[in-house]
């Protein structure tokens, strides 16, 4: 059973639902995102589990670009193979300027980013120790 079909349940989901979605992916969001990354030849592919630390996503993919065209043009690719697979993004965030695009693809977000961006936000170190804290909890 596909992601999507997982997330709804296919028991649980009323034919009013059913009709609605999309036909179930063939392919995980996780190999569908991690091979645009590829085929993109985006830098320094992260994907971090952020399950239990918050309810925005399950998984969050964290990767660089060479350029703000680099990064617009591996953002879109992600968008596109997501849309191809079945799976619609909930939005797109900073494909104008390039620097540092956030792609929501419900249960799992990524975030495309110039290395400069990357290394002043942080976001593999913010969630890191926000794991380790949960852990010690």
């Amino acid at each position: 059973m596909g992601a999507l079909a997982e997330k709804v349940g296919a028991k649980g989901a009323s034919a009013s639902e059913a009709g609605k979605r999309e036909a179930a992916p063939t392919r995980s969001l996780r190999a569908v995102v991690l091979a645009a990354l590829d085929d993109m030849k985006a830098l320094q592919v992260k994907v971090l589990d952020v399950r239990g630390l918050t309810d925005i996503a399950d998984y969050m993919v964290i990767a660089s670009g060479t350029s703000d065209r680099h990064v617009r043009s591996v953002a879109q690719r992600v968008v596109e193979k997501a849309k191809e697979a079945g799976f619609r993004p909930h939005g797109v965030e900073g494909l104008k300027d390039g620097e540092w695009v956030l792609i929501d693809l419900h249960e799992m977000i990524v975030h495309v980013m110039l290395p400069r961006v990357r290394e002043f936000y942080g976001l593999e170190k913010l969630w890191d120790m926000t794991a380790k804290r949960a852990a010690r909890a």
